[in-house]
């Protein structure tokens, strides 16, 4: 989701940090908590639609973040098993369009790989378009035929970038399991993706992020 602004601020909070327990059941709080102080933002945005927006979530100020790429990662790599247990699935990839998909696939790829090197989880991107010379990819990284992939996001608003990389993927050979989204903005893409036969597991909401009383009434542009 691109953005130009007129006027913005983001929410700024400057602490001092603390070991991450990764075992904690308290993960999504710390990951909530970064979320807020470094990528919330309020001003007047205008999306890649030319739609006007007064909230922003400038994901990747986060998902580019060390200490919250570690979150991101092990709450991630949970999702993958817990979900993919549950429908008996294998995953053997994770990956989206460049590039709100690519820290967030490399971040749940190593904690994959932390947690069980016998897993052998790859990760990839997807391109907006195929590359013009060398091998003329459209999709980069450890993917190939026949392989059921995790997609992530960072931020959805309408879905398009996440069903851009669906397109990609299955025009590939590849198998979709199932989508993880690190911030469902409330505004049509989740349901967007599940029309199209693919479950969506998002991290956080909108609601999560700035709560229930906001109003949602200029909150509704396309992205």
């Amino acid at each position: 989701m691109l953005a130009v602004d007129s006027t913005r601020y983001c929410v700024l909070t400057r602490t001092t940090p603390q070991p991450i327990d990764v075992k904690s059941s308290s993960l999504e709080a710390e990951l909530r908590a970064i979320l807020v102080d470094k990528s919330v933002c309020y001003g007047n945005f205008t999306l890649a639609s030319g739609a006007q927006s007064d909230f922003y979530v400038d994901a990747k100020l986060t998902t580019s973040n060390p200490r919250a790429a570690l979150l991101v990662g092990r709450i991630g790599w949970r999702i993958v098993k817990e979900t993919a247990t549950a429908r008996s699935l294998h995953v053997d990839s994770i990956g989206g369009l460049t590039m709100g998909a690519d820290w967030m696939a490399l971040s749940i790829g190593i904690a994959a790989y932390l947690d069980s090197p016998s897993s052998d989880i790859q990760t990839f991107s997807v391109r907006k378009s195929a590359k013009e010379h060398g091998r003329h990819k459209r999709i980069e990284g450890n993917f190939s035929e026949g392989q059921t992939v995790v997609v992530v996001d960072d931020v959805i608003t309408t879905g398009d970038s996440t069903l851009q990389a669906i397109e990609a993927i299955e025009e590939a050979g590849g198998r979709v399991a199932f989508v993880i989204v690190l911030v469902d903005r409330q505004e049509g893409g989740r349901q967007a993706i599940e029309n199209g036969g693919h479950a969506v597991v998002p991290i956080f909401s909108r609601t999560d992020l700035i709560g229930t009383n906001a109003d949602r009434r200029s909150h509704t542009a396309v992205a």
